[in-house]
């Protein structure tokens, strides 16, 4: 595969991967927001999916493709924006893991509530605190990322 395409597909990636989150976090969070249970139930369960069809794939091709990359160009893994965007991404990655056991869990607990028609239980909002709050260093290093990738460079302009 040539570097462009290569890039082009890298590019891409980001672009699902960085949408996806964003769009789930702002569709799950409003949805949550609006008290509507069907309405929470029915989001959590499309959150999830799209997790599993979109951000999961793209969460393993980001690296494999960056670092092809890199190969291809041959630049040293040790260059600084490279180590550092890789840093960031593990540090994404630390977040994602936990945010998507709890996106499963909130999904069980909305559909539950919504079975049994009782309110969503102490637990799905502790639950969905953890879950913004993990996303806010996520999504800063995402940004970051993206910056790294775009300008190269570890500081000054």
């Amino acid at each position: 595969m040539s570097y462009l395409s290569l890039k082009y597909l890298h590019i891409l990636s980001m672009v699902l991967l960085f949408g996806t989150g964003l769009g789930s976090a702002f569709y799950k969070w409003m949805a949550d927001r609006s008290g509507n249970l069907a309405h929470i139930a029915v989001m959590n369960r499309h959150v999830v999916l799209a997790d599993w069809l979109f951000t999961t794939p793209t969460v393993i091709f980001q690296p494999i493709s960056g670092l092809w990359m890199v190969y291809l160009l041959h630049y040293p893994l040790t260059t600084p924006w490279i180590m550092l965007s890789l840093v960031l991404y593990a540090l994404a990655g630390a977040c994602w893991l936990p945010v998507v056991w709890l996106q499963i869990q909130m999904r069980r607990l909305s559909e539950h509530a919504l079975a049994t028609q009782t309110e969503l239980p102490t637990l799905y909002w502790r639950y969905a605190r953890y879950w913004f709050w993990l996303g806010v260093p996520a999504f800063i290093a995402m940004i970051l990322i993206v910056l790294l990738m775009v300008f190269k460079f570890t500081g000054g302009v």
